[in-house]
């Protein structure tokens, strides 16, 4: 299987993005995993704090093993937003083959430190692993959310400071704040575009974009984001949203008890979705 960098960095090189999606139960994973098998897309499954302690680690680090052997999909498992050292840790650990450590509501200075702690760790053990850390103040949450959320110019990522974030932990993956917030809200974000080329000029090749919060974000700025450099998207909210609607109505249209009768619904709205995003992000054959 190609390395998770080799795969971003033809991404980058190539102006197309890789797609991350998260799920929290084997019906999300089903959808997403038969959109990217029937696209002939790599692909990377999410998993929050929250979605690891419902689902399980291990369990879903075995769970993709499987379908990865069945597929022949490079499917790479990341513990989304790990919010501590020891939690990207124990992810690492547990088997995950990509790893993001998110210290960004910490002081500069300590995220370099606690995001540098986890790449040596990883490294320390297999090189080959892929590490983001991230830098920049991402807004909201990963749901549908009412009221309109302003980003603040503080909240987004300097260029300068990244260039020194990346040469002082030794990341593959970089993830900035460019007005993207996670969650859909009331107002649609704006994109800096020209702050993710800056970052995209100042950072090594060597070292990826991530762009977090892709939910909500229109598919013309998207597709300009990708252009500027960035290599990953996160998509997590629109999942949700999707298997959502679709279990309520085919909960609704039926008196049926059996859930294996009822879940192919669902599967298949969590697959149209992240199938329209995998031909959004360009992805489509290139595995």
């Amino acid at each position: 299987m190609q390395s998770l960098n080799n795969i971003l960095k033809r991404a980058t090189g190539e102006h197309w993005s890789t797609g991350h999606f998260n799920i929290s139960n084997l019906e999300q994973l089903k959808g997403i995993v038969a959109a990217a098998k029937n696209l002939s897309s790599p692909l990377l499954i999410g998993l929050s704090e929250g979605e690891r302690g419902f689902f399980g680690p291990r369990q879903a680090v075995e769970i993709i093993k499987v379908f990865e052997e069945e597929t022949d999909l490079p499917i790479f498992v990341n513990p989304d937003h790990s919010k501590t050292v020891e939690s990207a840790k124990a992810a690492f650990d547990a088997g995950f083959n990509s790893i993001h450590i998110d210290l960004s509501k910490e002081s500069f200075e300590d995220n370099i430190k606690g995001t540098k702690e986890v790449v040596d760790y990883v490294k320390s053990k297999n090189p080959d692993i892929s590490v983001e850390g991230e830098l920049g103040y991402l807004r909201g949450e990963s749901k549908i959310q009412k009221e309109i959320i302003e980003i603040k110019p503080e909240d987004l990522t300097k260029p300068e400071q990244a260039a020194e974030f990346v040469k002082k932990t030794g990341i593959d993956r970089f993830s900035g704040a460019y007005g993207n917030i996670h969650g859909i809200a009331a107002n649609e974000p704006k994109i800096d575009i020209g702050r993710i080329a800056a970052i995209r000029k100042i950072l090594p090749k060597n070292v990826s974009l991530v762009l977090h919060g892709g939910s909500g974000i229109t598919d013309e700025e998207m597709k300009q984001a990708i252009l500027a450099g960035i290599a990953n998207v996160h998509i997590s909210t629109e999942i949700r949203v999707a298997y959502i609607e679709a279990l309520r109505k085919a909960v609704n249209a039926t008196d049926e008890a059996a859930l294996y009768k009822i879940m192919p619904a669902v599967v298949e709205a969590v697959q149209q979705k992240v199938e329209e995003k995998l031909k959004l992000f360009g992805s489509v054959n290139k595995i």
